[in-house]
């Protein structure tokens, strides 16, 4: 759902701070003398020994069933064709890191300098023991298919090429399902393919195994349909040769019920739509623009079924619902290879995803109040978090039925379980908070225009497609810095609310804030006045609704930006205080923090505000929070004031909030540590998953604790984000990057949504 990438953000990102996308870090612990001589010698000579007697014991050992290597010779790069081993890299540890979101499986990229077939195949046979599986990619064909094949042959660990497989498993998935809503067998229907590369015979051998008749298919290359009059058919592609009496894409189209494209932009007109069968199904997967825009297609067939490989339209054909759950679930037992049984499972479970009630997470991710089966859904969401617990335990089952694995699983439940573990279940809420904001982008005012970082994040929210940005300052200062930095925000609309031009709009703004200020000490001549501060401008255009979020300075003090706001902006409905609350993006999850920039020293009554206000701004994040209320002491051993106001705020919230999970006092560690909670206090509401929500005593606890987890715990901070106002007001830390601010923008746009639709 990307927007536009430009140049000089793509290499800085691979540039800055440790180069690369990928490092390896310990999994055990190393500090110690004792430590290192576990992990090295003497004490790693005992594995050694267990593994020498028994060959499997290195799953047991070592890292090798987690392992997968994504080896390339960079002959068939994206769309760059032959560039190199070397310009193949940053593709290949792009795929290791999704391998790594997606499935927590960790990836050593090789990238290989050397194209003939058999020095390739020697050299990744050499490598077996460090593997768990071989992710093939980017290797041009015909030779791709030669090395997969001996690969396959020759190894004892699964091998998958992923551009043939894993286009070939996505699209059969969608194939399966756009039949049953047109009622039409696959052993019936005519395809067309258009594309006769690695990919596209792929997915015809994979359509042939779920029943469609080969006497049913015509394939079409840049040549012409392949059929009995051509003489330049390789041994790949023979058996695809028609016997039909045509030879160019437009005969082939007359009357078929399917098109598979995998070729290039624009081959496809609207006629050949109109003339293909009723009900007809277009899978049009050329990226990043398909054979057919998808507008066009659907503008003169309303019967059609689409799908393209894109995530700007319904249906999108993405790999990434295949892989990393595929080979977690072929490492998971270890797999000696990927057989079609696995492949057929993992296409069954993907296509019967797609028909399951759609959770709340995946709804609010794509905007949608609830997406069900049907012509605009046939195959599940990149970002839906079931795919790792339903295509996984498929593969692994099929695995083990088929006789290659090395491995059983017998608690099916335990699996399921671990699976979660892995990642978090909410550990995409960025992706999916992203995914949101881009539904329906909204107005965003940089309040303090004047900042390198501030125009870079303008830049980035405009690109993206996340809002509209706005910007307040001095014209020609802005504009300096962004020719100075060569940014793309030349016709950006830039507000100084000093100049002249500006006098009615501020006249108009100071009799808006009289009126609310009036009988609060403000006389009228003030008020027009401090409309030529930008903070109080803007935040009445955000009142005025000529904004939906306001985005403040990262220079200010935090108070300069937060009293203008309570005065102009207000409180919801039925909210006695504000808070600040941070989101920390641990390992385990998110962590919300609260409060963490704006109590002080929270009263009883503050503290039962203040959770409130975090509790219903977690579940805006579609996550069900659980709350822990902490202090420096544990369920009553502490008789002081501090622990006693916490102690009766989880009283009360027990009498009047029943419905949220909460408890307390307890200390930090006992809030996170499921293991001592449920040892100890077997008693605490909080469940087996421990909290991931806290609640601070006072400003500086909550303060102090989330700087730590940020720079020692390693943890990504979201925030400070300002909970309990009326509209979308967010106040940026000194320092902020444009990450930061992007970050801040997202979550503005997403609450200003929340808001519209209430």
């Amino acid at each position: 759902m990307s927007g536009k990438i430009r140049k000089s953000d793509a290499l800085y990102y691979h540039e800055k701070g440790k180069k690369g996308k990928l490092e390896v870090i310990p999994t055990k612990e190393t500090k110690t003398q004792r430590d290192l001589a576990l992990a090295y010698s003497p004490g790693v000579a005992e594995p050694c020994k267990e593994i020498a007697k028994n060959v499997n014991d290195v799953y047991k050992y070592t890292a090798k069933g987690n392992l997968v290597g994504v080896i390339s010779n960079g002959t068939a790069v994206l769309g760059l064709g032959d560039i190199g081993p070397e310009a193949s890299k940053p593709v290949m540890e792009g795929k290791g890191v999704l391998f790594k979101i997606f499935s927590d499986i960790d990836v050593f990229d090789i990238e290989l300098n050397c194209k003939k077939v058999d020095e390739f195949v020697e050299v990744v046979k050499s490598l077996e023991p460090t593997f768990g599986g071989i992710n093939l990619e980017d290797i041009k064909a015909p030779e791709c298919f030669e090395i997969e094949k001996r690969l396959k042959k020759e190894l004892n660990i699964p091998i998958m090429h992923d551009d043939q497989h894993g286009t070939a498993i996505i699209s059969s998935a969608g194939i399966i399902n756009a039949l049953e809503l047109v009622e039409k067998k696959i052993e019936d229907v005519k395809i067309v393919v258009c594309g006769a590369g690695a990919a596209a015979i792929s997915c015809t051998k994979l359509y042939l195994q779920l029943g469609a008749q080969l006497n049913n298919i015509v394939m079409v290359d840049v040549d012409g349909v392949l059929n009995s009059k051509r003489s330049d058919i390789d041994q790949y592609r023979e058996m695809f040769v028609t016997k039909r009496e045509v030879d160019t894409l437009a005969q082939a189209m007359v009357d078929a019920d399917v098109f598979l494209g995998l070729s290039a932009a624009d081959v496809v007109s609207q006629d050949m739509i109109k003339s293909m069968a009723a009900k007809p199904i277009v899978f049009a997967l050329a990226n990043p623009n398909p054979e057919i825009a998808y507008d066009k297609a659907m503008s003169v067939r309303s019967d059609l079924i689409m799908a393209t490989g894109r995530s700007d339209y319904p249906n999108q054909v993405n790999n990434v619902l295949g892989f990393p759950f595929i080979f977690r679930g072929a490492l998971d037992i270890g797999a000696r290879e990927i057989n079609e049984q696995m492949k057929l499972a993992a296409v069954h479970a993907i296509a019967k995803l797609a028909k399951e009630p759609v959770p709340d997470i995946v709804n609010l991710a794509y905007n949608q109040s609830n997406l069900t089966f049907g012509k605009e859904y046939i195959l599940p969401k990149p970002l839906d978090p079931r795919l790792l617990t339903t295509v996984s335990p498929a593969v692994a089952k099929a695995a083990m039925e088929s006789g290659v694995a090395k491995f059983e699983i017998t608690d099916w439940e335990k699996y399921e379980n671990e699976l979660n573990k892995r990642l978090g279940r909410d550990e995409q809420i960025i992706r999916i908070l992203t995914s949101k904001a881009l539904q329906n982008p909204k107005r965003v005012l940089f309040a303090e225009a004047e900042n390198l970082n501030v125009l870079k994040a303008a830049q980035v929210i405009r690109d993206e497609g996340i809002g509209t940005p706005i910007l307040l300052g001095n014209r020609a200062i802005v504009k300096s810095i962004i020719l100075e930095h060569g940014l793309d925000l030349d016709d950006i609309e830039i507000i100084d609310p000093r100049t002249d031009e500006m006098d009615q709009k501020r006249k108009k703004f100071g009799d808006a804030y009289f009126n609310k200020r009036k009988r609060k000490g403000i006389t009228y001549p003030q008020s027009k006045k401090i409309m030529r501060d930008r903070t109080h401008f803007g935040l009445m255009m955000l009142d005025q609704n000529e904004i939906d979020v306001f985005i403040s300075s990262n220079a200010k003090e935090y108070q300069e930006t937060l009293k203008p706001a309570l005065e102009i902006i207000g409180l919801k409905k039925e909210v006695k205080k504000v808070a600040g609350m941070h989101v920390m993006l641990t390992k385990k999850g998110p962590l919300f923090c609260a409060d963490t920039t704006v109590n002080v020293d929270p009263s009883m009554e503050d503290l039962i505000d203040i959770t409130l206000l975090a509790a219903k701004e977690v579940m805006q994040f579609n996550v069900k929070p659980k709350i822990a209320m902490l202090s420096y002491s544990n369920f009553g051993s502490g008789k002081q004031e501090s622990p006693s106001k916490v102690r009766k705020a989880v009283e009360y919230l027990h009498k009047y909030h029943p419905e949220l999970i909460v408890d307390g006092e307890m200390q930090a560690n006992i809030a996170l540590n499921t293991e001592s909670l449920n040892d100890i206090y077997p008693f605490c509401q909080l469940d087996q998953k421990g909290a991931n929500t806290l609640i601070f005593p006072n400003l500086s606890a909550g303060n102090i604790a989330y700087k730590l987890l940020q720079e020692v715990g390693g943890c990504e901070a979201i925030g400070p984000i300002l909970v309990g106002l009326n509209k979308p007001v967010q106040v940026l830390q000194m320092g902020s990057t444009v990450r930061d601010i992007v970050h801040m923008v997202t979550i503005g746009v997403v609450e200003a949504q929340i808001k519209n639709e209430l």
